[in-house]
């Protein structure tokens, strides 16, 4: 190996990286899940470590199967990466098991895990359930309770409060109920509601923002919810106050569908374009 300085690589930074955290599940198909979450993190210039949650054989069809792990290796991985990397924030996805849920809980609860997006991954774009056994709106909303975001959908955020939500009225009911359980802002995410815009509403405790984006046109859509809370926990480990890594995190996402609009990838909801999206942020 050559030890002469001119034959070293160049270019690159010198600065070390921020660190972020996913707790999340695998999707062979790489659109989803840890796959998107860690392009996420390299589009922000944010580097990404990981605790597996669940391994799934996926594509952009469908979920057809699913090892979930068991709770003390998903413990461990988390307490190997926080005790040598000091992740500045995280985000958790398919969290898969109640067991698990209250475990990522406990170790928030306690300040391993500081600064906490709450993605409250239930079921998969395709329909296909993502969580094993009962007893989920309860773990996650004890989950919620110590989290920094919480970014549900519209069936997860139905879910978490007991009733259905169909309209901007009751998204916005349903963001203030839900921030009620702890967290520092809930982000109701509304891109089930057909119209003009993707229009997600913010809540802080002190005021409703929507948080909007054109309407795009495909079917290349997944993983968009696992890549817009990685997103809020980039911009969270960059030092951005919560509210505004949301909105950094919309049009990131925004970004990424658009430049994969008329991607042919699978023959189903194909990934959106997290690195060319990436390009146009001006991360480090």
């Amino acid at each position: 190996m050559s030890t002469d300085p001119a034959a070293q690589p160049t270019g690159g930074s010198s600065k070390t990286p921020l660190v972020a955290l996913t707790i999340a599940g695998t999707d062979s198909g790489g659109g989803a899940g840890i796959a998107a979450d860690l392009r996420t993190f390299a589009a922000h210039g944010v580097f990404g470590t990981l605790a597996v949650t669940a391994v799934t054989a996926q594509n952009t069809v469908g979920v057809q199967s699913i090892c979930v792990m068991d709770v003390d290796l998903v413990a461990a991985q988390i307490d190997a990466v926080v005790s040598d990397l000091a992740p500045r924030a995280a985000k958790t996805g398919m969290l898969a098991s109640a067991a698990i849920v209250s475990m990522v809980a406990s170790k928030a609860r306690s300040g391993q895990v500081p600064v906490l997006v709450v993605d409250p991954v239930l079921v998969a774009s395709s329909g296909d359930p993502l969580f094993e056994g009962t007893g989920t709106a309860e773990a996650y909303r004890d989950l919620a309770a110590v989290a920094t975001v919480i970014t549900p959908n519209l069936p997860e955020a139905s879910l978490l409060v007991g009733w259905e939500i169909s309209d901007l009225a009751s998204m916005e009911a349903a963001a203030t109920e839900l921030h009620a359980l702890g967290p520092v802002l809930v982000v109701v995410k509304g891109g089930h509601r057909p119209g003009p815009e993707a229009v997600d509403v913010a809540y802080d405790g002190r005021a409703i923002t929507h948080l909007s984006a054109p309407w795009v046109a495909t079917r290349n859509v997944h993983g968009t919810g696992c890549s817009y809370s990685a997103a809020i926990a980039a911009n969270l480990a960059l030092g951005c106050d919560p509210l505004t890594a949301a909105l950094q995190a919309k049009q990131y996402v925004h970004r990424a569908i658009v430049l994969a609009s008329a991607w042919q990838l699978g023959s189903g909801h194909g990934p959106i374009d997290h690195l060319g999206a990436g390009s146009l942020t001006g991360a480090p």
